[in-house]
Parts: structure tokens; sequence; C-alpha cells
């Protein structure tokens, strides 16, 4: 016990017939740090079920990956697309905590109302424990330390709402109060000014105040494999971390996108690896060792760990996008889209929309 905790017992029983509203003060006190805790641990959590009806994160990975390239291509900011191209796991994270964000401050329900809500709650449950305790124990005639017992249902009870140990108020259990009852109005008075308090308090939280961030519960129901495929940077679909097994994808793309290039020369590859695998071409990995595409599962890891099967066909998105930021790759690179790596008309004729559109197909 605290030297303040030990001032404010002997407080109480100095008291007399005013230490039951000095006792539900001082347990109103102790609560306080655990409430606050619980509602922003319960906000954190409403938050994310509240995230997860809108379209970007009722699906699964996939799902939301079509909304991050839906809304790369909005913004058509090339910094955003290597950002997402280098470190997709990082820009995953980055694009949920821009979207709650976004939700919490101008969406239809505040953060002060969704933190609102988790407080309302919590005191109802706080306030049911208080009344419950109460009733078990205020016609006991079998046990002169009423207050003990109080405190050993009323504890119980609150286990299943926010966490407060029974040993922290080892200090008051032993104080003479005989109105239970009584002490159950000061206790519902005590609590109604807490939820006060705290409610102006909530009004100025930011979501740093959270003691679990919302976007790591959404991260989480996003979880899988980030391993990135070593010749186009195309993340594994595989929906489990460290799973066993190959790493795959559905649709690899341009080699350009990592930077590859035809060698001995500047011109950037614009085929996808998964047509690579059924070529004549080879490529030469970290230890400027050759290998042939059609073997490469012989060059050791990464390589070994990808399952790339034989597809020539690519997706319009990746098309569009090397088209419409020639440009700003050729200059990241310092390589050209020329000779073996012109980029076919075809492309060019691709526009935004289509692109999106197939995208939304998938």
């Amino acid at each position: 016990m605290s030297l303040e905790d030990f001032f404010q017992c002997f407080q109480i029983s100095c008291q007399g017939a005013t230490s039951v509203t000095t006792f539900a003060v001082f347990l109103c006190d102790k609560i306080e740090p655990a409430l606050r805790y619980a509602v922003y641990e319960r906000t954190a959590k409403a938050v994310a079920e509240d995230m997860q009806k809108s379209p970007d994160f009722r699906g699964n990975r996939a799902n939301l990956e079509v909304c991050i390239l839906r809304y790369l291509a909005e913004q058509e900011n090339f910094e955003y697309f290597k950002q997402y191209l280098s470190s997709p796991r990082q820009f995953f994270q980055t694009y949920i905590e821009t979207r709650i964000r976004k939700h919490c401050l101008d969406g239809s329900r505040s953060r002060g109302d969704f933190l609102g809500s988790s407080l309302r709650v919590l005191h109802e449950n706080i306030l049911s424990a208080v009344s419950l305790s109460t009733e078990i124990v205020k016609d006991r005639k079998d046990r002169k330390d009423k207050i003990s017992l109080w405190l050993d249902e009323f504890c119980r009870k609150l286990s299943e709402v926010i966490n407060l140990p029974r040993s922290d108020l080892k200090g008051i259990e032993h104080q003479e109060v005989t109105d239970i009852e009584f002490l159950s109005r000061a206790m519902t008075e005590a609590l109604d000014d807490l939820k006060e308090r705290l409610k102006k308090e909530f009004a100025g939280a930011d979501l740093s105040s959270f003691s679990r961030q919302t976007h790591t519960i959404l991260a989480e129901h996003f979880a899988g494999c980030w391993e990135q495929c070593p010749f186009c940077g195309a993340v594994c679909t595989n929906t489990m971390q460290n799973h066993d097994g190959d790493h795959q994808v559905v649709f690899h793309r341009p080699r350009a996108l990592t930077g590859r290039h035809w060698h001995g020369t500047d011109q950037l590859v614009i085929d996808i690896c998964s047509n690579a695998v059924v070529s004549d071409v080879s490529f030469s990995d970290h230890r400027s060792e050759w290998f042939p595409y059609k073997r490469y599962r012989d060059a050791g890891p990464p390589y070994s760990t990808w399952k790339i099967l034989p597809d020539s066909s690519m997706q319009a998105y990746w098309k569009w996008f090397v088209s419409h930021f020639r440009t700003q790759l050729e200059a990241l690179y310092n390589r050209k889209f020329k000779g073996k790596g012109e980029i076919p008309e075809a492309w060019q004729r691709v526009t935004k929309q289509e692109a999106l559109s197939e995208l939304e197909k998938r």
C-alpha cells in the first residue's frame, strides 16, 4: 500500500458516519485507471468492428489489396507507389491507420462517440456489480466483516468488466460499515462523478491515447505471409504466416518494378516471371551466378521457396502503371524502357478506368 493510500484509509477510519462516502470515493479512485484502460480497449475493438463494415475491410486481404491499388491509382502519387512496392506490409499498416483516422474524425460516428459509448456500457456494468454485491451481502447476519465480504463479491463481479485486483483493497477491508445499502448509494454517486470526469477527459482524447491501437487489431485480422517474389516483388497470397509449402501469388508483375534489366544493357525488363519460367532466359542471383528461369529453384533461397506457375497473362493495372509512370520508373532505377524493354503500344492505350474495372472482377 502506498503512503497516500495509507493516509486515506486512516482518514476513512477517523471519519465515523461520513466514512462510507469517503470509502466510496477511495474505491472509485482505485477503479478509475482500470476503467480508463478498459474504455480504450473496448473502444479500439469497437472501432475495428465498425471499420470491418466498410467495403475496404469487409473481406480478406486480397480484397483489401484491391482497395489499396484503387486508392493508389486515384491518388496518382508515385511516392506512394514506391512505398507500396518496396514495403507492402508497412504500406498496408499506413493505409489502415489513415482510413481509421478519417473514419473517426469525418465519419458518422466520431471518436468521442465511440469512447462515450464504451464508457456508458462499462459504467452500467460496474453499477450492476455494486447492486449485485449489495444484494448478496446486505442481509448476511452471520458475518461481521461485511465490507470484506462485499469487496470479495464486488471484485469477483467486476473481474468480468475491468481488472481491479482484490489485493489492492486490503487497506480498506476492515472498515466498520454496517449499512451496505447506504454504501451502494454512495458508490452510485461516486461512480456517476467518475463517469462525468472521464467523459470530459475523453472529449479531448486522440488515437494515440489508446492502449491497444485499432490499426493493430485490424492488421492482425489481415495478417498472412508477407514474403515478396524475388523477381517481381508481388506479395505471397497465403493467409498464414510461416506457412508450410511454397510461397505463391495469383498474378505476377513486370520485373521492371524491382529494377530488373537485361544483362549488359540499361533496358528494363517488362515481362513477368511467370512467363519467364517457360522461356530460355537466364537470371543472375545476388552472388552473380547465372541460372535458367526454368530451373530458378536451383539458385537456392529465396528463389527455391517460391512456386511460380507458367502464365503469360498480366493484369491491365500494371500495364497502365508502367505506361503512366514510365519517366519516374526510369529515373528511379536509372534505366530505360527501350529496346527489349520497349513498352508495347497496347499497354499505353490501357486507361486507368479499364485497369480498375479489371481489378474489381478479381
